[in-house]
């Protein structure tokens, strides 16, 4: 699958990384001479976060190249992503030209934030919002607005990248989110304009308070658990008469002066001047992936997302059982991968493992599974944030009640950094007693088992289950 970028700044490079990093080929067209210094350097980023949000290994990464031939640039493209300046009238040279010269099958999109489908159509050419978020690499969610035919193929393709594609029906300036977003800004104007609190403390108030909720629930049904237990027609009766109070200044917008500009611009330097932008990247990218994976546990927001399209990652066959990079999360105040997670690492091995011979989710849901017993963790080298980690398992016994595996941990560059040796149990979750596995289960523990013979003993191997 081809991608092409037209547009290289921050959001067409963000576009450019999670295409690259799903293993598509991206072409980038941008006159800008520093648009592959840009590129590069959100790339490096998103080298460093994507990955980490996920416990499988991501498809190998795409070619990227530059072009200053917009023909070049969509020759053979499956996708093409308009992400030049928001002027209307730019926007129509540009997609005048990608609807001649872009293959007929093609998807054309705009990432506009505020236009609508037909002005940006309505020169004739053809095309349609997929608006995103920054970092286009790490949120996913892309608003889909135009002929619905076209966002239900555009839905499909962005699905297999990893995005949530909202496909909004009925066209309105600057689709939905981004409307919550002026609300809430032209309020925080004001209040910085009357001096009624800082940037810094407004920032605060949203990151301490209710972004958090948001993060996982939204705005409805935060709510619909505000309300209590009566729910959401409670919370309407309580603080519905609240929405005629004069509590916003929502329909009026502070006159923007150069004083305005100038407040705003210096009490944003006193709070985050002393770190440069870059830094700010990997420090947000470095929070989003924490606070996504805690998500991903439990299935909500963003995280469900993420496990969906994890779900669908291919996988390497016996022996390898994990393949996934060291995200930051997991070092410790040495710079290295701390400890308890040399364990976690050899927990999903065996997670895995289990999954291969039958002893799945549904598996359990029936009812059965393993129960760890015991854990032996030899650390023989270090691994950093970034670092691809590798498992290959080893079936020391697989017979009756019993599931004696050992995982070897490998850098990328082939370097054992650690084996973690686990002995577990056979059991029945109803009486939470041992108990003989499936055949099924049975069986494919003797074909792995099979397959390994003739293999010598792991070094260091037989410190549990005796």
């Amino acid at each position: 699958m081809k991608a092409a970028i037209i547009g290289g700044g921050v959001i067409g490079g963000g576009w450019a990384a999670r295409f690259l990093l799903n293993g598509w080929d991206v072409a980038v067209f941008d006159p800008d001479p520093e648009a592959e210094r840009k590129i590069g350097e959100v790339l490096a980023n998103a080298r460093r976060a994507l990955p980490a949000l996920y416990d499988r290994a991501l498809p190998a990464e795409g070619q990227l190249r530059f072009t200053d031939d917009l023909a070049d640039a969509v020759a053979g493209a499956d996708w093409v992503q308009e992400s030049v300046p928001e002027r209307l009238d730019i926007k129509h040279l540009v997609l005048a030209d990608l609807d001649r010269l872009a293959p007929p099958e093609a998807i054309i999109a705009s990432s506009t934030s505020g236009f609508k489908p037909s002005e940006l159509t309505d020169k004739g050419a053809r095309c349609i919002v997929a608006h995103p978020f920054n970092p286009v690499y790490l949120l996913p969610l892309i608003e889909l607005v135009g002929d619905a035919e076209t966002c239900g193929r555009a839905q499909a393709i962005l699905r297999e990248v990893g995005f949530y594609p909202l496909h909004i029906r009925k066209e309105i300036d600057a689709h939905v989110a981004d409307r919550f977003l002026e609300a809430v800004w032209r309020e925080a104007l004001w209040l910085v304009k009357d001096g009624i609190a800082t940037t810094e403390e407004i920032d605060e108030a949203i990151r301490m308070g209710f972004g958090l909720r948001w993060a996982q629930m939204g705005l409805f049904e935060t709510y619909r658990v505000a309300g209590g237990e009566a729910g959401m027609k409670h919370f309407m009766a309580q603080f519905g008469p609240c929405l005629s109070f004069p509590w916003t200044k929502l329909m009026d917008v502070p006159e923007f002066t150069d004083e305005l500009v100038d407040l705003i611009a210096g009490q944003s330097d006193a709070q985050s001047g002393h770190m440069s932008i870059r830094e700010l990247e990997r420090l947000r990218d470095d929070n989003l992936v924490g606070i996504m994976r805690a998500l991903k546990h439990s299935g909500s927001g963003a995280g469900g997302v993420v496990g969906a399209h994890e779900a669908k990652l291919a996988q390497e066959g016996m022996p390898v059982t994990l393949n996934r990079q060291i995200p930051q999360g997991w070092t410790d105040y040495n710079g290295h991968m701390n400890e308890t997670h040399y364990l976690e690492a050899g927990s999903k091995a065996t997670d895995r493992f289990m999954e291969m011979v039958g002893a799945d989710a549904a598996y359990v849901a029936r009812g059965l599974s393993y129960f760890t017993v015991e854990n032996h963790v030899r650390y023989l080298n270090e691994a950093h944030a970034g670092d691809r980690l590798r498992a290959e398992t080893r079936l020391l016994n697989g017979e009756g009640k019993k599931l004696h595996l050992f995982h070897t941990l490998l850098r990328g560059d082939g370097e054992v950094v650690a084996t973690v040796e686990s002995f577990l149990l056979h059991v029945d979750l109803g009486t939470r007693k041992s108990c003989q596995p499936t055949e099924a289960v049975q069986r494919a523990l003797a074909e792995v088992a099979k397959a390994q013979e003739g293999l010598p003993v792991p070094d260091g191997a037989g410190k549990v289950g005796r």
